[in-house]
């Protein structure tokens, strides 16, 4: 008797075969003779169909299962004389693991986003959050697959730091001082000397100075993995915890960098789009009606590029229809990033060539001394999916730079370092998970594609 997945069982199934199978129940509904159990195992977005009947032990069992109760059925396959699946199990026999209580939350009938933010720890049993914890699996193999095939190495990058590589100061303290007892020094500033690192320590909001040091001894890497900002930003497209896709090679230009975003970003729509169809046809029908074939043309065209200048006047024009006018040297808001996208373009666009002053110490100073090579990927439906840059490899220039914006060159020594001793041209970017997840599944918050959501005032779960 062969155990399988529902997944399989539903593809390849033959009837005839003695299976056993292992799930929840999602429903079950009775007749004089029969139980007809819709078991789900999280392999798909499928049910099963069990047939149990009266005649079989412990037929009196099932009739007390309820929606959530867990169960395993040993049975052989038959051909399903109803639509929607070629097979289905006549039970042989079934044995109850747990009984859901009667109060179990997730009942069958529409449930809210916000409802289920409040149940974190059991919306992956509905159908729409089983769909995004599987695209979230299928796409964080791909991501790994298209940088080792291309030659990058996979690096791991320290949670806890002492640089702050944005240089805006939204991080999240690391300390093991106690807070009802702080200690002071003699001008009375916090004694870090007594913390556990010795000095101000906070989890890192990129992997990405780390990172450059690593690309300029491998040449190509790229990290995946956990992020933090202390941002007091209650959006949809903002999260205090997320992932963090960089990638980082030496000897790589602004115009490499563009080229491999747009590479990237079309490798992973090509690979939604081939692995995870009946997940994608899911949200497509009751998401965003529109999503395969967005999907389908970020797959297909070539992404537009375009100077920020140019990006300046053609959204001077619109100036009276946005919330926040743009001049040159304003940054760009999100409205303003999906009407070029969406409306102007109607592709994903990149803009690159930004004001020196509203982008970070780390960006390589064009020759006009006004802009930077930096570049964002804007996607329509999302707004900005990537931020990257080719990275200032001259040491005088870079550490003006760390001057100019007021921050501690000290704490960048080794960065700086990494300019005295054999610099090289070398570019990367970054690109958050979750906002990539918003593009594959047309989700419209960012809190409902990762598992238990971090956001200002809850950490709950």
């Amino acid at each position: 008797m062969q155990e399988l997945r529902i997944k399989e069982l539903l593809l390849r199934g033959k009837p005839g075969t003695d299976v056993l199978v292992k799930g929840w129940i999602r429903t079950r509904r009775d007749s004089r003779e029969f139980s007809f159990l819709e078991i789900n195992d999280g392999s798909c977005l499928m049910n099963l169909q069990v047939i149990v009947s009266q005649e079989m032990p412990g037929f009196s069992q099932v009739l007390k299962l309820t929606t959530g109760s867990s169960l395993e059925v040993r049975g052989k396959l038959v051909q399903s004389p109803g639509k929607g699946q070629a097979v289905e199990l006549h039970a042989e026999s079934v044995v109850v693991h747990g009984i859901a209580n009667p109060d179990f939350p997730l009942q069958k009938k529409k449930h809210s986003f916000e409802f289920l933010r409040q149940i974190a720890h059991l919306r992956p049993r509905t159908n729409t959050l089983g769909a995004v914890a599987r695209l979230r699996s299928s796409l964080s193999f791909a991501v790994h697959s298209f940088f080792q095939e291309r030659g990058f190495f996979y690096v791991q990058t320290p949670i806890i730091t002492t640089s702050d590589c944005e240089g805006a100061g939204e991080m999240f303290h690391v300390t093991t001082l106690d807070l009802k007892n702080i200690p002071r020094n003699e001008s009375g500033d916090l004694d870090y000397t007594q913390d556990f690192f010795g000095k101000p320590a906070s989890l890192t909001v990129s992997g990405q100075l780390e990172g450059e040091a690593m690309a300029m001894a491998l040449g190509r890497i790229y990290t995946f993995g956990p992020t933090f900002r202390a941002e007091n930003s209650n959006t949809p497209r903002h999260l205090a915890e997320f992932w963090m896709i960089e990638p980082e090679a030496a000897f790589f230009t602004l115009q490499n960098d563009m080229d491999l975003a747009e590479e990237f970003v079309r490798y992973l729509c090509t690979y939604v789009l081939e692995k995870n169809s009946d997940d994608l046809s899911f949200f497509n029908e009751r998401i965003d009606k529109d999503l395969i074939a967005r999907l389908e043309g970020i797959a297909s065209s070539p992404f537009q590029r375009i100077t920020y200048t140019d990006a300046m006047k053609i959204l001077e024009e619109k100036n009276s229809s946005f919330e926040f006018p743009v001049k040159w040297g304003s940054d760009i808001q999100s409205e303003h990033e999906r009407y070029l996208s969406e409306t102007v373009f109607r592709k994903p666009v990149i803009v690159y060539d930004y004001p020196k002053e509203i982008k970070a110490f780390y960006m390589r100073l064009n020759e006009d001394g006004r802009t930077v090579r930096a570049m964002d990927v804007l996607v329509p439906g999302i707004g900005e999916l990537i931020g990257g840059s080719e990275r200032e490899e001259r040491y005088d220039v870079l550490l003006g730079r760390i001057k100019e914006l007021g921050l501690n060159s000290e704490n960048y020594w080794w960065y700086l370092d990494l300019r005295k001793y054999g610099s090289a041209p070398h570019a990367g970017f970054g690109l958050g998970f979750e906002r990539l997840l918003l593009l594959v599944t047309g989700m419209s918050n960012i809190r409902d594609v990762i598992l238990f959501p971090r956001f200002p005032g809850n950490a709950e779960f």
